[in-house]
């Protein structure tokens, strides 16, 4: 059991994701940084889907009532256990009745706290992310709150000793966050003017603070259209750019709705959607467009960096887990 002595700023309980439910016009919700999240499971012996804490910018403060393995993955953030610094991207060891405190996120913008086992959650449609727009998931489909008690899944990873390892977060994690995200020209865009198109691919833009988990939107150049459009809504997904009347684009992010009537001028590549989960509000964004072919490309060499990734990690944590 978990109790959570202070919430911080944005806390919600994840897994993969709900997958399916479109149709009903119920989102797939989920991790946004999904990479960190999967790294995070897997340094703690979890599988893809365990459900874990996604933190935004500011953590919560966490008291463990049982022994237990834990592992941080994504931003760094300013983490303790009663009082000794905890680092990311390396499982470790957590004793019944240590406090974990998890402060100011100082690079990126989330990071994910996976527990061995997997947090204990109710699922809902088949999953237990939490969707606070729709209102769907556990905790009623609310945020974590101070006073909240979190069930860990039974038969989690043990670990007779803290490992002399670590998990590199490059590729994974862009430190410096300038890294140039890139695009996929979408239904729309070949509608944007001249002007549209070049600033697209050659401005910058930034992250506007009211950003969120439904969509990040960005402040920059004013892009419009050569003509008026008048659009049926149609299905949008994560990473989908739509472009408003005002002419500052927003991309789609973990909540987004399953439809949307705005242009479709482009979509966020499948690998760079972590990299913009961890933009904070201010952060600098610039594109450049690629083709289908070289999306596939990245996402394939991807997938195959973390089937190594996983392999190793499995041979490791046999190693020092306590039954070896």
């Amino acid at each position: 059991m978990i109790e959570v002595l202070r919430a911080g700023l944005l806390t919600t309980i994840q897994d993969r994701g709900r997958y399916g439910q479109a149709a009903l016009g119920i989102g797939q919700a989920g991790p946004m940084d999904r990479i960190a999240a999967r790294l995070a499971n897997w340094l703690v012996g979890n599988g893809d889907d365990a459900a874990l804490l996604e933190i935004s910018l500011l953590g919560p403060r966490l008291r463990f009532a049982q022994d237990s393995c834990i592992a941080l993955c994504g931003a760094q953030a300013e983490a303790s256990i009663d009082g000794v610094p905890l680092f990311g991207w390396r499982p470790w060891p957590i004793a019944r009745g240590a406090t974990l405190d998890c402060g100011v996120l100082r690079r990126g913008a989330r990071v994910y706290l996976a527990v061995a086992g997997g947090i204990a959650a109710e699922a809902v449609l088949g999953s237990c992310s939490t969707d606070i727009n729709a209102g769907i998931g556990p905790l009623d489909g609310k945020a974590v709150n101070a006073g909240t008690h979190l069930a860990i899944q039974a038969g989690g990873l043990r670990l007779r000793q803290p490992p002399r390892w670590s998990l590199s977060p490059l590729p994974w994690f862009d430190h410096a966050g300038t890294r140039r995200l890139r695009l996929l020209p979408g239904r729309h865009y070949g509608e944007l003017d001249t002007a549209s198109r070049a600033a697209l691919a050659q401005q910058r833009f930034r992250v506007a603070s009211e950003s969120n988990r439904v969509g990040v939107r960005l402040l920059g150049p004013g892009l419009g259209l050569g003509r008026p459009l008048e659009l049926v809504s149609a299905a949008v997904t994560g990473g989908t750019l739509q472009l408003p009347p005002g002419g500052q684009p927003i991309l789609l992010g973990a909540e987004h709705p399953t439809t949307g009537g705005y242009p479709r001028i482009a979509h966020l590549i499948d690998v760079d959607q972590p990299h913009l989960a961890q933009r904070r509000p201010g952060d600098a964004i610039e594109f450049e467009l690629v083709d289908a072919d070289r999306a596939e490309q990245l996402r394939q060499r991807r997938e195959r960096a973390l089937a190594r990734v996983h392999e190793t990690l499995q041979q490791r944590l046999h190693e020092i887990r306590c039954d070896a």
